[in-house]
């Protein structure tokens, strides 16, 4: 079965308590502390939650300044941060401390036009590790 994307109202927006109640509340707590550390001194980053009519759906824009670093979206099961890198990063992303299963799903991943997307679909504590240091990456090239 197709996973099915949350988030569809837009009269309703995502608060915290809407979160907790679509994504239970084991992934909530990994999203809660997810955002909680991104939006700390360290990171300095801020989540922008918007309706958007060509996705149907709510969306989180991370930013950094006025620069995206991550789209953030809310699925049955799981939450999914979408990165976007251009051809010139390859070789840094190919470096990065980040499991050889997300290397490899990137590698094979189709273009969005002329960019790469790095999806990673969020449902566990342990995942987190990896997608702060894509995290911080990315954060570093803006």
């Amino acid at each position: 079965m197709e996973p099915k994307m949350l988030l569809r109202d837009p009269d309703i927006f995502p608060s915290e308590e809407v979160l907790e109640n679509v994504l239970g509340e084991s992934i909530y707590h990994v999203l809660a502390s997810f955002l909680e550390t991104i939006t700390d001194e360290e990171y300095a980053l801020v989540i922008e939650w918007r309706f958007y009519n060509d996705g149907k759906a709510w969306f989180g824009k991370v930013l950094y300044k006025k620069k995206t670093v991550l789209w953030l979206s809310v699925w049955e099961g799981y939450f999914k941060t979408s990165f976007y890198f251009t051809e010139k990063h390859l070789e840094k992303i190919a470096a990065l401390d980040i499991a050889k299963t997300v290397k490899d799903e990137f590698a094979i991943t189709k273009p969005a036009g002329r960019l790469l997307p790095m999806i990673f679909n969020i449902s566990s504590q342990e995942q987190v590790k990896d997608l702060l240091t894509v995290v911080r990456f990315k954060k570093s090239l803006v």
